[in-house]
């Protein structure tokens, strides 16, 4: 993991074959997106170092905390802007948006200096919230197949009164939605719903949103997605349009989102 690359699909599989590695690494890098959470766990684990807060080198001096010599930083994935230039290099007052990688971050354990309380988040999500944002409506269900957990239509979704597991169920029809399965044709998810990579993105963000929020159902969630993907593996565009579903999901339901330093 220190070739400046993301492997994503090999962060998903960890995260979906190694239980309790996803809330682990949340409550430790609440701040950061999904994929930086998993990356930065990664980064550690193959270092050595011992999985704790992580922030810039200029944010752990503010802490009264210096970096300590010949510490390596952590790279993570960020947002970049772009100013627009024109044939002669002259700036045209458009920017752009585009992702890079960079070693801008140490864990706590790689500073000295001040003593450091990490505060420890409790994830907090809000269906109706949720549901606004994204502009998705959640409509009674009517199908009936009894073995059908839930279905997603156009831009509504709909959960069975009887659904096992409710909410695991809720998250993987907004993945439909967020995903653009929709738009191809309705889902539905039953016994006798094909083999899909489609049903295998809606499970993965249903299983990374369960773990974070400290939901049940990550047993039978795993067992699904593996299940689908019949010893196939998953793609790097594949993994990154999870993690990205997810995290939007996420950012949907809750009233504050987090900023990363």
């Amino acid at each position: 993991m220190e070739n400046k690359t993301i492997a994503w699909s090999s962060l998903l599989s960890d995260a979906v074959n190694k239980p309790g590695i996803i809330s682990s690494a949340y409550t430790v890098f609440h701040n950061y997106s999904v994929a930086n959470q998993l990356w930065a766990w990664s980064q550690c684990l193959s270092r050595e170092i011992e999985l704790s807060p992580i922030a810039t080198y200029k944010k752990w001096q503010t802490l009264g905390r210096q970096v300590k010599k010949g510490e390596k930083a952590l790279t993570l994935c960020m947002p970049v802007t772009i100013n627009k230039k024109d044939d002669v290099g002259a700036k045209t007052g458009e920017v752009f948006q585009l992702f890079t990688v960079r070693a801008n971050w140490f864990t706590l354990s790689q500073t000295e200096g001040e003593d450091f309380i990490n505060e420890v988040k409790t994830p907090e999500w809000d269906k109706d919230l949720a549901l606004s944002k994204l502009g998705i409506t959640e409509v009674a269900f009517n199908n009936p197949d009894g073995n059908c957990q839930g279905y997603a239509t156009g831009k509504n979704i709909a959960v069975n009164p009887v659904a096992a597991l409710p909410h695991k169920t809720r998250f993987h029809e907004l993945a439909h939605v967020v995903l653009g399965h929709t738009n191809e044709m309705t889902m539905s998810d039953s016994e006798r719903t094909p083999k899909d990579i489609r049903e295998v993105e809606a499970e993965s963000v249903a299983y990374i949103c369960c773990s974070i929020l400290g939901l049940k159902g990550l047993e039978e969630s795993r067992g699904y997605i593996q299940h689908w993907l019949s010893g196939n593996e998953i793609g790097d565009k594949t993994a990154q349009r999870i993690f990205g579903t997810a995290e939007k999901i996420l950012k949907a339901g809750r009233a504050v989102e987090p900023v990363a330093e």
